[in-house]
């Protein structure tokens, strides 16, 4: 090839490239990680009123006796909803990164005296469960935490039985509330096309929506 014709063929490239435009990153969380310094701030007295606990373990199936994790679980005042409902039959895992959380969740769960919750340390990207084991699995108000989500609900997907559902519950962008400012541009309410677009990516769908009083969740399956 001469070099008139290599010339050509790169500007060919280069022009193609640019009406194709600049490559989009897919959307990713902001790795912010929940400081286990301001773990009082979940506990509001009212949170059952406006959160909805039995709404969001009906939608998602959770009975006596299933099998169900608790995703970044905070100081454990969802893990405790859950230990409940599946009783001493079922068994809960509180999955965190945060040695710190696990610990505030061993502490709570010997108070209340429960020995159906396992806690559980997980990566960034997987929550370090076994496959095929869980009836359910819930992860409230973190998704934004998790920088490469469609990686992790990938790898959370391989720990659920055939039938088993994820549960993602965040706050609706621009509703006010108890939750994080929504005047905040800091990708801390994620909007649920955002996650249902991640779910389809992860080979996921969705098998339910709901709505919250502040926020939604989105039920999704294999």
């Amino acid at each position: 090839m001469t070099t008139r014709a290599i010339v050509i063929v790169l500007i060919a490239i280069v022009e193609a490239g640019i009406q194709a435009g600049p490559q989009q990153p897919a959307p990713q969380g902001t790795g912010h990680l929940f400081s286990p310094e301001n773990l009082g701030l979940l506990e509001s007295p009212d949170r059952a009123a406006w959160q909805k606990p039995d709404q969001i373990m009906d939608a998602l199936g959770i009975a006596d006796g299933s099998k169900v994790a608790d995703i970044g679980p905070g100081a454990g005042w969802f893990t405790i909803q859950l230990a409940r409902r599946v009783g001493p039959n079922g068994h809960v895992y509180a999955e965190d990164v945060q040695r710190p959380m696990l610990e505030a969740i061993r502490r709570r769960v010997s108070r209340e005296g429960l020995q159906n919750v396992e806690p559980r340390l997980g990566t960034e990207t997987d929550p370090n469960l076994s496959p095929n084991a869980l009836d359910a699995a819930l992860m409230v108000d973190m998704y934004q935490e998790i920088v490469e989500r469609v990686t992790f609900l990938r790898n959370l997907a391989r720990a659920l039985k055939p039938n088993g559902r994820i549960g993602v519950v965040n706050y609706k962008p621009g509703q006010g509330g108890p939750g994080p400012s929504s005047n905040a541009n800091e990708g801390v309410r994620v909007d649920s096309s955002l996650v249902e677009a991640d779910a389809r990516a992860a080979g996921l769908r969705v098998l339910a929506r709901e709505n919250l009083p502040f926020q939604y969740l989105l039920v999704l399956g294999k």
